[in-house]
């Protein structure tokens, strides 16, 4: 599924072709995705894109007439085409724009989504309105995770990775997150300490800055008519290194499952 850095490299890919830029025509070829595309998506044509941020994993593209949101779902794409290009299988929306370009939303397994939401205040919206803060801005810090977590029995890593709590921590930057800062993922969250949560606040925070400077340099990618999604190549310390040795201490690296989830420590050096 694109996590938080890959819908960022997703936004700074595609922005720049977007910004400013009238939409000519809005092209829905199936609008069976995870909630129907609504018709008001069709008559965007005539108005002009003014914005666009990330909030969690949606995009959010300002318009005259609303904000279009998008998620990618689990597998979806953006990609900017020439519109005579053929149109992949999974390719359901297309947006034209004045410059010529077109934009294509990709989504094989169509648990994406396209919705407008009318009005000032896309924050509202009941898909956004209960998110927790971005772990990239100022509200997200350990007193405000301390003072989250205490009475709380969930295990640490299940609390970070609730986006009420904070958002984009999904399964892979939680573990390597929590082997950076040192803290077992199945601590209780109410036992980690105010100094830990220090740690780990840190630590989220590399770890997204550095896969977001990652995909960087694959943002050409979403010039390409293939369909490829533009994501990069994560460089892990934990993740996925079940029976190797801790790349910090002489342990070996477990695996377990833990809310369904794949997760890996060292138990020698994360307590």
């Amino acid at each position: 599924m694109p996590e938080l850095p890959e819908v960022e490299t997703t936004l700074r890919g595609v922005a720049p072709y977007l910004l400013g830029q009238r939409i000519s025509a809005v092209n829905v070829r199936e609008r069976r995705l995870r909630w129907p595309v609504p018709e008001a998506v069709d008559g965007l044509a005539g108005v002009t894109i003014n914005s666009a941020r990330r909030r969690a994993k949606y995009l959010l593209f300002g318009t005259t007439a609303g904000t279009v949101l998008m998620h990618l779902g689990m597998s979806g794409g953006l990609r900017i085409v020439d519109p005579a290009s053929a149109w992949k299988k999974h390719d359901h929306v297309g947006i034209l724009l004045e410059s010529g370009k077109q934009l294509r939303f990709h989504d094989p397994r169509r648990f994406g989504c396209i919705l407008l939401i009318a009005g000032d205040t896309p924050e509202a919206h009941p898909l956004l309105a209960d998110l927790g803060p971005e772990p990239l801005e100022a509200g997200f810090t350990a007193e405000y995770l301390f003072a989250q977590s205490r009475q709380k029995t969930a295990a640490v890593k299940t609390f970070i990775m609730d986006a009420k709590v904070v958002v984009g921590v999904g399964n892979i930057y939680a573990n390597e997150a929590l082997f950076m800062a040192g803290i077992r993922p199945t601590r209780p969250a109410g036992k980690v300490t105010r100094a830990e949560f220090g740690r780990l606040v840190e630590a989220i925070q590399r770890v997204l800055a550095a896969s977001i400077e990652s995909g960087g340099t694959t943002l050409r990618d979403f010039l390409r008519e293939d369909g490829a999604p533009g994501y990069f190549k994560q460089s892990l310390r934990v993740y996925d290194r079940a029976g190797a040795g801790c790349v910090r201490c002489a342990g070996v690296v477990k695996r377990s499952v833990l809310g369904q989830r794949a997760t890996y420590f060292c138990p020698q050096c994360q307590r």
